[in-house]
């Protein structure tokens, strides 16, 4: 496997892990590791680094919806056009191109459902090329960019019922 890939795969597991713990993983050099984050930074691929937050473990309110986007497009404007305008918004956490029933899946956050409804209604929908809009509040999160949330029960056994 490409080192560079083995450095994403470790920095996607645990992004807080030092340089030189990473070296021993890899079998490198604490050099060649700091010289390949660089390297991964300059070139866009490594363009942030993030926590992954448990908002239902944090004391603030917070919602997340996922919003379901329809367009239509004119001969003049393109899906990143659109994507650009959309992006620019800070309630906006994610912004996906898809394929089948709708066009843009859009990761919105916010304090309340309030909030995340009237930035849809004010901000998204009135976007000239938005035909539809379906919003779905995330109810539970269970896992999030591959780490689960779920308490852990030491029992691994099933119930079984009579």
């Amino acid at each position: 496997m490409d080192p560079k890939r083995e450095l994403v795969d470790l920095l996607l597991e645990d992004a807080r892990e030092d340089t030189e713990t990473m070296a021993r993983q890899l079998g490198r050099s604490q050099a060649e590791v700091e010289e390949m984050l660089e390297e991964l930074e300059e070139e866009g691929s490594i363009v942030g680094y993030q926590a992954v937050v448990d908002w239902g473990k944090v004391d603030e309110d917070h919602v997340t919806a996922e919003v379901e986007l329809n367009l239509e497009l004119d001969r003049d404007t393109t899906y990143a056009q659109v994507a650009q305008r959309i992006a620019k918004f800070d309630e906006v956490t994610a912004l996906h191109l898809v394929s089948g029933d709708y066009d843009f899946d859009v990761t919105v956050e916010s304090e309340s459902m309030r909030a995340v409804s009237m930035f849809v209604s004010e901000q998204i929908a009135p976007i000239p090329e938005v035909t539809q809009t379906v919003t779905h509040f995330v109810m539970k999160t269970y896992k999030n960019r591959g780490i689960e949330f779920t308490e852990r029960d030491d029992d691994d056994r099933l119930s079984v019922s009579p």
